[in-house]
């Protein structure tokens, strides 16, 4: 069984690709291989980030590997906050102290929105994968709205005001399951499985 790294300390997602992947080869996050150091994401694009991350953890551990960045683009800030997504509100200094990152994000996002008609909008996630020596770029992508206000209380980050095109539910009134069959990283995550699942060395 082939090993690959998924450059993550989140368990939960490097389980559920182990359980599409079942046993064709096996999935081992950061923490199972004991590696605690940071990881540099500093490029100015999702692409940049993902493939940063994983070539530098191929070369750390000398193990095939795989990166993943998300971020929402919203078409009338010219695709902010983007790369930025998650630390959109630290960017200015417009977090309040003890304000989680999700409340603040959204709070300027709806006031930088504020009166545009054109509340275009997609998340993006990117996945890097490194295997045999070569980069691999996937990309799951999802259309959508921004919302002038939070609608639902589940999911995470922008979920409460993003309504993707075709449904009258936002992300966060949605149940998990139904996220995970059109959300952007699982559509990423599946042409990443398909892929591996065809792959035969040269």
């Amino acid at each position: 069984m082939q090993e690959l790294v998924f450059a993550t300390h989140n368990e939960h997602k490097a389980r559920e690709i182990q359980a599409i992947l079942s046993h064709e080869y096996r999935i081992l996050s950061l923490d199972d291989v004991k590696y605690q150091d940071p990881v540099p994401e500093n490029e100015n694009s999702l692409e940049g980030n993902a493939s940063q991350k994983a070539w530098f953890i191929h070369h750390r551990l000398g193990k095939d590997c795989f990166a993943d960045d998300s971020g929402l683009e919203v078409d009338c800030l010219n695709g902010a906050p983007g790369v930025y997504s998650a630390r959109y509100a630290d960017l200015t200094d417009e977090r309040k102290a003890d304000e989680p990152a999700s409340v603040a994000n959204i709070r300027k996002l709806l006031a930088q929105m504020h009166g545009e008609t054109n509340r275009n909008a997609r998340f993006r996630t990117i996945i890097a994968l490194i295997l045999d020596g070569k980069e691999y770029i996937f990309e799951g992508m999802v259309e959508g709205e921004i919302l002038e206000g939070r609608k639902g209380s589940g999911g995470f980050g922008y979920d409460p005001v993003f309504l993707p095109s075709g449904y009258t539910d936002t992300f966060a009134e949605m149940s998990l399951e139904e996220k995970n069959i059109i959300s952007h990283r699982a559509l990423a995550v599946l042409k990443l499985v398909t892929f591996l699942k065809k792959y035969r060395p040269e």
